[in-house]
């Protein structure tokens, strides 16, 4: 039997086993529903398909053994802003990468401050955290970059071992810097805010996520400039960048137009928390915008290819883990059952607890999604006596479980990047490699962060 087989008759054997096992203090609908919901992670865990495949059967299924109504499935997805912010931010990344213009950023601030390994690898962590802002998804943005640092390596004539390991430095960055504004991971960041029933505008998201992810990649940086180096001296070859760059022409009237647009989307964000506009309808909007003509002819119709129905699949199922999951008294029954009933009260040893459950869940589970689905929900009903706020406890949970990889299949951005076709083409001992004296940095991260959420009044 090969893994996929494998892991598709053990997601059946969780089923069973926790649809027949006699669980006490759980009603049927919410043992039915944890029945499907750790068949599904299993599944996710073992990749067995593509996740959306097994989201779609897990939302089918709630709805056909009488789980949950349509409605209770679907419509916190769907009637919130999260599935239309994921639209919107795919399509504005598609339309900064089709007018040339992350290229065009990426290109000019390489020639003009990088000369060595260590000027590359700090350029894609500073390059990550500015399109961050610009283009609100993490593999458009990565992709953009690693194609860049590919013609950066070629003009360089680095080993292909080499840009190997500066494509997982590509991947890596995305992780902690993805965190740093709403909009940087438009998957995974008010995926987060939505587990904790909170709400937050563009600004006050920053205020709690900007400085502890913005030290998780500096640490994340420095850890890599001190595990990888260079199999050869780095010469960068500037006059052939120029080269490079100097075909991107001149600035484009659709490279204008984006940037216009991007301005007063970043400007709407900004002012969201003063306007009272939710920031998922501002970036739909935005990107709607740009298809009309005269203002906008960035988009076209074919743009809308590059908006992935799979990840809308995914996300709405990750969603409905954690909604359903209240709904039967799924997830007060796993934080009962899996979670110690007496909790440190100190906020850093609760950061610390936080940190070691959500590492050894992520550890079997795989998926960030997953983690979060199961683990959010089980922490904030865990911690509601305490008086910290969910979001806290939301944000912590998802912190760390985005920042902690052993291997490529516990971070999807991690893995996508591994691909030598598409990324950086690193191998699972160069994740590895990184990511086990990474779990020291995400303790320091998840201490940093409650720190940091004490001192702006969420802990």
């Amino acid at each position: 039997m090969n893994k996929k087989t494998i892991g598709f008759l053990s997601g059946i054997a969780v089923f069973a086993i926790i649809y027949f096992l006699p669980i006490a203090g759980l009603s049927a609908k919410g043992q039915m529903d944890l029945a499907l919901s750790l068949m599904t992670v299993v599944w996710w865990a073992t990749q067995i398909a593509q996740p959306a495949y097994v989201g779609g059967i897990y939302l089918m299924l709630l709805i056909i053994m009488n789980v949950a109504t349509p409605k209770q499935v679907f419509s916190s997805a769907w009637t919130g802003s999260i599935m239309w912010l994921v639209i919107g931010a795919y399509l504005i990344a598609g339309a900064v990468n089709e007018s040339g213009l992350g290229q065009r950023i990426a290109y000019a601030f390489i020639i003009k401050f990088v000369r060595s390994w260590k000027g590359i690898v700090i350029s894609i962590f500073a390059l990550t955290f500015i399109l961050a802002l610009l283009i609100p998804h993490p593999w458009p943005r990565a992709f953009m970059i690693m194609s860049v640092i590919t013609v950066v390596a070629e003009t360089a004539n680095m080993p292909k071992r080499d840009l190997a390991k500066l494509g997982l430095a590509v991947f890596a960055a995305s992780c902690p810097l993805s965190g740093v504004f709403y909009t940087g991971d438009t998957s995974l960041n008010p995926l987060a805010v939505q587990a904790s029933g909170q709400s937050v505008n563009f600004v006050s998201y920053f205020v709690y996520m900007g400085v502890p992810m913005i030290i998780a990649a500096v640490l994340t940086m420095f850890l890599f400039l001190f595990l990888f180096k260079p199999s050869q001296e780095v010469h960068i070859d500037v006059e052939a960048l120029k080269q490079q760059q100097s075909q991107l022409g001149a600035m484009t009237g659709k490279e204008i137009r984006t940037i216009v647009w991007l301005v007063i989307a970043i400007a709407l964000w900004l002012t969201s928390g003063i306007t009272g506009l939710d920031v998922g309808w501002l970036t739909l909007i935005v990107a709607l915008m740009m298809s009309l003509p005269v203002i906008g002819g960035i988009l076209t119709a074919k743009s809308w290819e590059g908006v992935p129905v799979n990840v809308l699949v995914f996300l709405t199922s990750a969603i409905a883990i954690g909604n359903v999951g209240g709904v039967t008294g799924m997830n007060n029954w796993i934080a009962k059952t899996l979670i110690p009933s007496n909790l440190p009260t100190n906020i850093y040893l609760l950061a610390i607890v936080i940190t070691v459950f959500a590492m050894i869940i992520h550890m079997f589970m795989g998926s960030v999604i997953a983690v979060m689905g199961i683990t959010i929900p089980a922490f904030v009903a865990a911690t509601a006596h305490m008086g910290i706020s969910p979001l806290a406890v939301s944000l912590l949970v998802f912190s760390v479980t985005n920042l902690h990889y052993i291997l490529p299949f516990h971070n999807l951005a991690v893995l996508v990047g591994s691909d030598p076709d598409t990324g950086g083409g690193y191998t699972q001992k160069d994740v590895m490699r990184l990511g086990i004296p990474l779990t020291a940095v995400v303790f320091v991260v998840a201490i940093v962060e409650m720190f940091w959420f004490h001192l702006v009044g969420l802990a």
